[in-house]
């Protein structure tokens, strides 16, 4: 038996730092699932190949390793605005859908983060959890980890992108960002990283025991 826990939530909202911990203290497998569209944006990237043929972006996907997905490689801007572009594909959707529906069955446990795991990818999971924030506050961490890491940012640039990630993530017609209906709904605005793995560790607490 597996089981599977299933973070969802906007960009920066802290749900990345909260899987990792939460597959960190249960031993299971942790898979960011954004990573996989960002994998499948730098491959077309690398191969020159276009971003608006649905076929050639689906057989990308379908082929994907999701062994060797380097997070320091796939965090730069221009994979994720790539990213971007195809997640809103269907049958790229469908692919990677599948992928991540098999890494999900892997024994003892796995962590998946993304945008649709409570209500598409893992509807089934004992535990889900939306992980959210005030797009201001979203903004300014996004802002002082670019600057902590040595980069320059501008916070308005910063939050205008959030906003326009939102409204794309939560607008589109296939698997749009939204809490699944049993989600656990955990608001980092005001919250510390500690109080919110808290917070996770008693729901999942509580489902382990059922």
């Amino acid at each position: 038996m597996t089981f599977t826990i299933a973070i969802d939530g906007p960009a920066a909202a802290g749900k990345g730092t909260l899987s990792r911990r939460i597959a960190d203290e249960y031993g299971f497998h942790h898979l960011d699932t954004g990573l996989t569209y960002r994998a499948t944006a730098k491959a077309l990237l690398d191969r020159g190949l276009p971003f608006d043929d649905e076929a050639i972006a689906a057989d990308v996907a379908q082929n994907l390793d999701l062994a060797g997905l380097d997070r320091s490689v796939l965090s730069a801007h221009a994979i994720g605005e790539a990213a971007s572009r195809i997640a809103v594909m269907p049958s790229v959707r469908r692919a990677l859908v599948e992928a991540q529906r098999g890494f999900a069955a892997r024994e003892p446990g796995t962590v998946l983060d993304g945008r649709d795991i409570g209500t598409v990818v893992c509807p089934d999971a004992p535990v889900k959890l939306y992980v959210t924030a005030s797009p201001e506050v979203r903004a300014k961490r996004r802002y002082d980890e670019i600057l902590a890491g040595g980069g320059a940012a501008d916070y308005g640039t910063i939050l205008d992108d959030i906003r326009r990630r939102d409204e794309r993530d939560m607008g589109r017609a296939d698997s749009p960002l939204k809490p699944a209906d049993d989600a656990h709904l955990l608001d980092t605005s005001e919250m510390s990283i500690e109080a919110a793995f808290s917070a996770a560790k008693s729901f999942i607490d509580a489902a382990l025991k059922r």
